[in-house]
């Protein structure tokens, strides 16, 4: 690292960039965060927010909203912060973006954003993980869980389910070292599992019974808008699991070995882990 400015980090209260400002607290690193609710206010839908949320800064830490739309004003902010000086960012992505097959729209809009990152004139690493483990114990995943049944339109599709915290590890490594310029990095846990075995699983370590309900992709749509969900992002999420039931996610990646010399942390090992914080126990 070269600089003494501070990193912007857009998106640190999510489930990767909250372990990226643990990563930088622990090393003494500043930096800024910009969100709705920073002092520094962000919003992706207001470009007024842009300017002085970027000003004085010099390497970011990106993760960008959900859904095409939110990825094409993502695109957009980073040309526009790239032209106002800054000078480095580390995006993350989705494993599994520009490989052939992902013709659905969120994959399409993914696309659209690393390139305009990689077009944007400034430093860059990209960072495509596989689905988090985190998304059973703090995202949506999680109240499926504590209700018996994950119900999703994953068919019988695995996936290479990585801990967050992994992640988050590899994004600070590329903040922090500009040797990882140039790069894009792939993640993935150790394995994969359907999501059969992911609900064998939490059944194992939560004491609880668990069960995989595969959904036909439209009726999942259905389900998401009634909770409270645009269909836009309904559509971005059905469309991402469809990789998965489409058996296009069942592979390993090596970024994690790659980057921090180490193998990625295994979905049970980190199921266990999280079974003792009583997160499930409620």
């Amino acid at each position: 690292m070269t600089t003494t400015n501070p990193f912007l980090i857009i998106g640190g209260k999510g489930k990767t960039g909250r372990r990226v400002v643990e990563q930088l607290d622990a090393r003494g690193v500043p930096y800024r965060l910009a969100s709705r609710s920073s002092e520094q206010r962000f919003d992706w839908y207001d470009e007024s927010t842009w300017s002085p949320t970027v000003a004085g800064v010099d390497t970011a830490y990106l993760a960008p909203p959900v859904g095409p739309t939110g990825l094409a004003q993502a695109g957009r902010f980073i040309q526009q912060a790239a032209a106002e000086g800054l000078r480095r960012v580390v995006l993350l992505s989705g494993r599994g973006v520009g490989s052939p097959g992902r013709d659905f729209a969120v994959y399409q809009s993914s696309v659209e954003l690393e390139n305009s990152v990689r077009a944007s004139g400034a430093d860059w690493t990209i960072v495509r993980p596989a689905w988090f483990a985190q998304n059973f114990s703090e995202d949506f995943l999680f109240d499926y869980v504590l209700g018996g049944e994950i119900r999703v339109a994953a068919g019988d599709g695995g996936e290479a389910w990585i801990d967050t915290n992994d992640v988050g590890d590899v994004m600070a490594a590329a903040l922090l070292d500009e040797r990882h310029t140039g790069e894009t990095y792939s993640l993935s846990g150790p394995r994969t599992l359907t999501l059969a075995e992911v609900a064998a699983v939490l059944s194992t370590v939560t004491g609880r019974q668990v069960k995989y309900v595969d959904l036909e992709p439209a009726d999942f749509v259905a389900e998401l808008v009634s909770y409270g969900q645009t269909v836009e992002d309904s559509e971005a999420v059905r469309d991402l699991f469809a990789v998965i039931r489409n058996h296009r996610s069942e592979y390993v990646s090596d970024g994690v070995q790659q980057v921090l010399g180490r193998a990625p942390r295994d979905f049970a090992d980190w199921a266990r882990e999280i079974a003792k914080t009583g997160v499930w126990s409620v």
